[in-house]
């Protein structure tokens, strides 16, 4: 009996030391607190969105909160394994894209939080001017990813491709071009692709395989990969 206490003794006082952390943490940090997409990220901002891709509520009440402009789109199940569900068209952010973006909420969820807190501020940082346009390969396409029979992310709206960033000043920051060609420009695309991975479950880019070595592939998908 003796025994059995302790054992209950030994795993309640861990339990209770992590709940009180996660219970007295900033809200960026703690998992479970209210979705807030101006909040600038923290440990429990990837979990956070995790939870407004399972929830069509908490996901639209985010985007409307942080004052996102979107198109919402009936549930539409294509051909094959391609659908959008829980989906949008993107109309309006903080910064224009280069192409209509139809992805999920989640995505949009991610993406606005990558271009917020990570990529507008490295610009400005980095590169000494403030970003004016995102170029874009585009979300949704109903295919398989490239070389496999594996349906890609984007079958289901759920992955945005980025190729580049246009600035203020009319320097374009090209993925292909820049991603090895040392300087300031390649220390940017680094500092927005790592900040990618702390936000989407799959960033990959250039270092991963071909197929990627003129963008970021950036999705929110089952799975983390960052490459």
């Amino acid at each position: 009996m003796h025994a059995l206490k302790a054992w209950i003794l030994l795993i309640s006082v861990p339990i209770l030391v992590v709940a009180a952390l996660i219970w007295l943490a900033p809200p960026r940090h703690n998992p479970f607190a209210p979705i807030d997409l101006t909040e600038r990220p923290g440990l429990g901002t990837h979990h956070k969105l995790t939870r407004a891709r399972d929830s069509r509520e908490l996901c639209f009440t985010a985007l409307d909160e942080a004052g996102v402009l979107y198109t919402p789109l009936e549930d539409d199940k294509m051909e094959g394994r391609c659908g959008l569900y829980d989906a949008l068209t993107l109309d309006r952010t903080m910064t224009p894209y280069s192409a209509t973006l139809r992805m999920t909420c989640a995505e949009a969820a991610a993406l606005y939080t990558w271009e917020r807190h990570v990529a507008r501020p490295a610009a400005v940082d980095i590169l000494g001017s403030p970003i004016a346009r995102i170029e874009t390969y585009g979300s949704f396409s109903c295919r398989n990813i490239a070389g496999t029979q594996r349906m890609s992310q984007h079958g289901l709206g759920n992955a945005v491709d980025i190729s580049g960033f246009r600035l203020e000043d009319g320097r374009l920051i090209d993925v292909k071009k820049h991603w090895d060609a040392g300087g300031k420009e390649a220390k940017f695309l680094r500092a927005v692709h790592k900040g990618a991975c702390e936000v989407f479950s799959v960033t990959l880019g250039p270092d991963y395989n071909a197929a990627h070595a003129d963008h970021f592939h950036l999705d929110m998908g089952g799975g983390r990969v960052c490459r």
